[in-house]
């Protein structure tokens, strides 16, 4: 089996993946589309984070990738249903590093109220501005969080212990954590309190979310975060914004366009607004976080190699079959269609192997079912399976 990793992937996912016998390459960098093509020849998994792009072409040339570990929270990257189509089980870190995120929004809460970055950088320009003019406390402050998943749901927690008023907005029907307080709609939360921070995820039906119109809805002066994805704010509306005084700081994480590595050229309509805090998409980016995420996502991927486990896979039906030793497991991809399993084991039973275990479970159009057996003509009985017209991928395991 080999693996790819690309994009600077924690040291700890390569020492995971050859301590399971993994033929590792990695790479600092992101690939676009036809660096990508040309790399993926005889590789197995693949690992990225948020730059590499696996769209449906790339699928479509690598027909020897079985798996996919997204090194982060978002997904939108990888093109989810044409890699289910072709059996490609996709994993992410959905927790690993929403602590991360949640340290970086309050610092930036707290250094925008006290306008820390302007006193910083007068004091690099040889300028002492001792003055409390501007600067407040965040306590007893309003904070509103527009996404209240994992990371939003965390902010509110620790906001509240620093004594902020905590307001949520989702279209989901969200548990209020402590005493947070929903709200029914955005224009609700936006009315309602001073500071915003955003935590939506990455779905295309987000992009250009927030703009000229709900800036307007904010209060005047208010604060706003952006740690979740560059393309749902409107930056021309946020600069506009800025430069008027109606917002009165910002931290953004996040950008519609990023550089492809580390040392690039970046450029932003929001470069040189005082109060304004500009990072390079480093949310999740602490030495904790990425090395949570790299033992949790390489340890996904060689569940599935080893064993076809697809437990809090994005794209396919989720299955575990506790690992014995001895004879052979099947890892049946299919289409859900009615009787296909019965189909499956009349095939198995042609052939005159037992089956010693099995579980199936199915999502949408497809079915996913492991099947230990044993037996003489298991080989024989890989090559009916594959050839029956339900069958997406099959791949066969040996138990140790």
């Amino acid at each position: 089996m080999k693996a790819l990793l690309l994009e600077n992937i924690h040291s700890d996912a390569v020492e995971i993946l050859q301590s399971r016998g993994f033929d590792v390459e990695v790479r600092s960098g992101a690939l676009d589309e036809d660096e990508l093509i040309r790399s993926l020849p005889g590789v197995n998994v693949l690992g990225i984070r948020s730059k590499t792009q696996v769209t449906e072409r790339v699928l479509k040339e690598a027909d020897q990738l079985e798996t996919i570990g997204a090194f982060c929270i978002g997904t939108n990257q990888i093109d989810l249903s044409s890699a289910a189509e072709r059996g490609v089980a996709v994993f992410n870190a959905p927790f690993s590093n929403t602590r991360s995120v949640v340290e970086l929004a309050i610092a930036e809460i707290i250094a925008m109220a006290r306008h820390l970055t302007d006193k910083n950088a007068a004091l690099h320009n040889g300028v002492w501005d001792k003055s409390a003019k501007g600067a407040h406390e965040v306590r007893g402050r309003t904070l509103g969080i527009v996404g209240y998943g994992n990371i939003g749901s965390q902010l509110s927690v620790v906001a509240e212990s620093l004594g902020l008023q905590v307001y949520f907005y989702d279209i989901v029907d969200r548990l209020a954590l402590g005493n947070a307080r929903r709200c029914g709609s955005l224009e609700e939360l936006l009315s309602k309190v001073e500071t915003v921070s955003l935590h939506v995820d990455g779905r295309a039906g987000n992009g250009g979310f927030f703009g000229a119109e709900q800036f307007a809805m904010m209060r005047p002066r208010s604060l706003f975060l952006n740690l979740s994805r560059g393309f749902v704010v409107d930056h021309e509306s946020l600069r506009d914004n800025l430069l008027s005084g109606h917002i009165a700081g910002a931290a953004v994480d996040v950008f519609p366009a990023e550089p492809k590595a580390a040392g690039d050229a970046f450029t932003s309509v929001l470069q040189g607004i005082p109060n304004v805090i500009l990072t390079p998409h480093v949310g999740g980016s602490t030495e904790e976080a990425q090395q949570d995420i790299g033992h949790f996502v390489a340890g996904k991927l060689s569940d599935f190699a080893d064993l076809g486990a697809t437990t809090m896979s994005v794209n396919l039906p989720q299955v575990q079959l506790d690992e014995t030793a001895g004879g052979v497991r099947l890892l049946h991809l299919h289409h859900n269609v009615p009787g296909v399993l019965a189909k499956l084991n009349q095939v198995i039973a042609d052939h005159e192997v037992n089956i010693d275990r099995q579980t199936l479970s199915t999502r949408g159009p497809l079915g996913y079912v492991l099947t230990d057996v044993s037996g003489a003509r298991v080989a024989e009985l890989a090559d009916a399976l594959r050839n029956q017209p339900e069958t997406v991928r099959l791949k066969v395991v040996e138990r140790r």
